[in-house]
């Protein structure tokens, strides 16, 4: 994983009020709960006393108690209470587990995977869909890393072979390009495939001037990926690292062309249909490329058109060498 970066790690709904939930994120097991006043915490999902998991407790206040013998840890991590000892005694500063800084936005949960810091960045959401949306979705776990999950959405020459019947129709296995633009770890690249009649070369991306005109989506590093389908409409993707061997993806339809509460909501959930046929026949293949982990250099003869996939993979061992 790359360290220092906020990771979109699950759907802000998912955390109910007065209720714990254990999940493994970036191979870490997890427990997280709200306070009372409706923040986030998330510690290390294993008791320091006797190894049991704190996410079979239970919420009190703002603590959450250990099921096995009561033990209650504070959103820092320490543990408060030993109530075998006594509510007087105090608690040695050795009886805690590690804390995780964890942040609710943007309908999202969000937790910093590095260094510990008293200022830490702003989270990268794409600006233009942090007001004015409206949005539907639904998550499910791939069998991969998180490196396949994402190159799969950078893939911009499987359209016509893999989605024949849905975003893909029309044949247009010539790719031109794409050409790939970064600002900061923002990734935007612009694809323009066509049907390949016989006499033409795909353009090399320094050849096409008018790029802007293209198609375009975006991956923001280490894990948010966007589809610009129009200014009103748009497709995203969190690829929350479970571990080394799966991932969880939550994909979310974005609108704002339709304001009508009811409506919108009835819109919202039916996009999860086409979306998630979609998803499937990527998830159809992607299950089938070994390994399951992609890396900078490996086994591949890699074309032009991969070139997003190329681009992401060095940015991505530029980020874990530590380089912004």
């Amino acid at each position: 994983m790359i360290k220092n970066q906020w990771y979109g790690i699950m759907d802000a709904k998912e955390l109910k009020n007065n209720k714990l939930i254990g999940v493994t994120r970036l191979g870490e097991k997890l427990v997280l709960w709200r306070s009372e006043n409706g923040e986030i915490n998330c510690i290390f999902d294993k008791c320091c006393h006797r190894g049991a998991s704190l996410s079979a407790g239970k919420v009190t206040h703002d603590s959450v108690k250990c099921p096995f013998h009561g033990l209650a840890y504070d959103g820092s991590g320490k543990v408060i209470e030993i109530p075998a000892n006594g509510k007087n005694t105090p608690v040695p500063d050795r009886y805690k587990v590690n804390a995780y800084a964890v942040k609710e936005m943007y309908g999202f949960i969000w937790l910093w995977y590095g260094d510990y810091s008293a200022e830490l960045p702003e989270i990268p959401f794409f600006e233009y869909l942090r007001q004015g949306f409206s949005y539907g979705g639904f998550s499910e776990m791939w069998p991969v890393h998180y490196t396949r999950a994402i190159e799969n959405q950078l893939d911009v020459v499987h359209l016509p072979f893999v989605h024949t019947n849905s975003i893909g129709r029309g044949n247009k296995t010539l790719v031109n390009g794409p050409v790939v633009k970064w600002q900061d770890n923002r990734m935007t690249f612009y694809v323009h495939n066509v049907v390949d009649d016989g006499h033409l070369k795909p353009l090399k991306p320094k050849e096409i001037e008018n790029y802007k005109d293209y198609f375009s989506l975006e991956l923001q590093m280490p894990n948010i990926w966007q589809n610009k389908i129009s200014p009103d409409v748009r497709i995203v993707a969190v690829f929350a690292p479970i571990d080394e061997e799966h991932t969880r993806i939550y994909l979310r339809f974005y609108q704002k062309f339709i304001k009508l509460p009811v409506l919108k909501q009835i819109v919202n959930r039916f996009s999860n249909i086409g979306n998630r046929y979609i998803l499937h026949q990527d998830r159809h293949v992607v299950l089938t490329q070994k390994p399951i982990k992609t890396e900078l250099r490996m086994d591949e003869n890699l074309i032009q058109g991969d070139l997003p996939i190329i681009e992401y993979r060095k940015r991505r061992d530029l980020l874990k060498a530590g380089h912004k």
